[in-house]
């Protein structure tokens, strides 16, 4: 018996993250025929990996990315254990696929979000969270960024789920204001992107809301303990050899890293 169009893109996927490389040219057959259809691809390519995974990541948190993405709505992917690493961190540039930096805030989960019938609230998910910490994702697609295919084809591949560099936790996160914390990437000690946390949905926690809820209709919710980066606060900046980089969160945490020449 044949594989469904929809294995044969988990088994590419798969193996274009195996290898570290890009799906240079995706036949067009091949190409989820909805988002629907895409998820299930991500969860059969994570299932493939069986690699352990560090949480999920959300992207197309503002109105100018769905416009770009031809989406109404925020996008989701998995993200995995082995591609996290603390901050400062350094990066072989030549082993990164179209490395796109951008600033987050990163939400751990003390409890599980289980999937249910009511919508989760904001108040259901603060009381979920363990620890806020400032972060950078790296983002990767294992399709080239100058030949993009469809939006289901990039949330089959996990939303471009890369590397995620963790930083200093905030203290006493219910009391901070992520909403008004001004947010900047600086590149070479020259500042290149500036955003606050409003950019993300109004506020960073909004997006884990959204996802929350997300992720209760497709039937299993959100785990204890995973990781979830909310979306960038600052857009995004490819990432050039020989670049060093500190995003900075409010007046001191900041998060630091470089890439190889």
């Amino acid at each position: 018996m044949q594989p469904s169009p929809n294995q044969r893109l988990a088994e590419l996927l798969i193996a274009a993250r195996r290898d570290r490389r890009q799906i240079t040219a995706l036949p067009a057959d091949l190409e989820p025929a909805t988002p629907e259809d895409a998820y299930a691809i991500n969860a059969l390519v994570a299932a493939g990996l069986g690699w352990p995974q560090l949480g999920w990541k959300i992207a197309a948190t503002t109105l100018d990315m769905q416009q770009r993405l031809r989406t109404s709505e925020p996008i989701y992917g998995r993200t995995y254990q082995r591609f996290a690493a603390l901050s400062p961190v350094r990066f072989r540039h030549a082993e990164l696929l179209d490395p796109l930096v951008e600033c987050e805030f990163f939400f751990r989960l003390g409890h599980e979000l289980p999937s249910r019938n009511t919508p989760y609230t904001r108040g259901d998910v603060a009381a979920a969270v363990s620890a806020v910490h400032a972060g950078v994702e790296v983002a990767e697609c294992r399709f080239p960024l100058a030949n993009l295919p469809s939006v289901p084809a990039i949330l089959a591949d996990g939303a471009a789920s890369g590397h995620y560099v963790i930083g200093e936790a905030f203290a006493t996160w219910q009391a901070q204001d992520f909403a008004a914390m001004p947010v900047t990437l600086s590149v070479n000690g020259h500042v290149r992107r500036e955003g606050h946390g409003r950019d993300v949905m109004g506020d960073p926690i909004n997006a884990l809301v959204w996802l929350a809820n997300a992720r209760a209709k497709c039937g299993d919710g959100l785990a204890e303990d995973v990781l979830i980066s909310t979306g960038t606060a600052t857009g995004m900046l490819l990432a050039k050899p020989g670049d060093t980089m500190r995003a900075t969160f409010g007046d001191d945490i900041t998060v630091d890293l470089a890439f190889d020449a």
